[in-house]
């Protein structure tokens, strides 16, 4: 069986996206079968892997109206990819009413999970249900901190929510690791953050650091990872170490 690992911080503009889309991407460079979830009702994965935000069935459909998962996943040449659509931003108020409400997401991935070396979910920028479906369907959590000023502002609601979600619904939850993004070697604010990170992380930061990188801004305009769009440059050589890193921990 497979890892299935959640990219969640509910403040936005920390490379949350980023991070789930080139970490799958070179995941699946890597010979993995690889399956990225885009969670996140504004669907910026889906565009970043090239595929249509209109495309039908997408991850509502699934986790909302209970079509088979398997029909709702869109293979690509990045990695397979489950869309989503306009319609998930509807399901927050809608998963209230749903029996299992926090376990839709697990449930409806139990089918495929066997498949996979790993699942990639993009959460988004909240701690509404969908995250909190997102945590319980997931194995560990990866989390993205900017390397800017009240870069861990915040980051207690969060560790309160996966707090919360071992407690009450999901035991064996776990830390993957945080990645400092943005990182600028030439700043000493981005110095001073990292390791400000270390110490309310101890042994859980990611040796591997995201730079500041104008390809990597650019690539999801192109509809491309940054390994397909410009693989010399940082933020392509950034990743494909994290991915390495990962693997390396095990797990799979």
């Amino acid at each position: 069986m497979g890892k299935t690992i959640a990219v969640v911080n509910q403040k936005g503009g920390v490379g949350k996206t980023t991070t789930a889309v080139n970490l799958s991407a070179c995941l699946y460079e890597k010979k993995l079968h690889v399956l990225l979830v885009d969670f996140d009702p504004q669907g910026n994965a889906t565009s970043g892997m090239g595929v249509n935000k209109t495309s039908s069935p997408n991850v509502y459909d699934v986790v909302v109206g209970g079509v088979n998962t398997a029909k709702a996943i869109v293979p690509t040449h990045f990695s397979n990819i489950i869309p989503t659509g306009v319609s998930l931003s509807a399901a927050e108020l809608e998963l209230v009413s749903l029996e299992e409400r926090e376990f839709r997401l697990r449930n409806a991935l139990e089918s495929v999970k066997d498949v996979y070396d790993y699942i990639i979910i993009d959460c988004p920028p909240s701690l509404g249900l969908l995250t909190l479906n997102a945590l319980c369907a997931s194995d560990t959590v990866l989390i993205p901190v900017q390397c800017e000023y009240y870069a861990l502002e915040g980051l207690s609601d969060l560790m309160q929510t996966v707090r919360f979600v071992r407690g009450r619904l999901h035991p064996g939850l776990e830390i993957e690791g945080v990645l400092l993004t943005m990182y600028d070697s030439r700043t000493n604010l981005s110095t001073q953050v990292a390791d400000e990170v270390k110490r309310h992380f101890p042994g859980k930061v990611f040796k591997a650091t995201i730079p500041r990188n104008v390809r990597l801004s650019e690539a999801p305009s192109h509809g491309l990872p940054i390994i397909h769009y410009d693989r010399s440059s940082r933020g392509a050589d950034s990743y494909i170490e994290l991915a390495d890193e990962l693997v390396k921990k095990g797990g799979v």
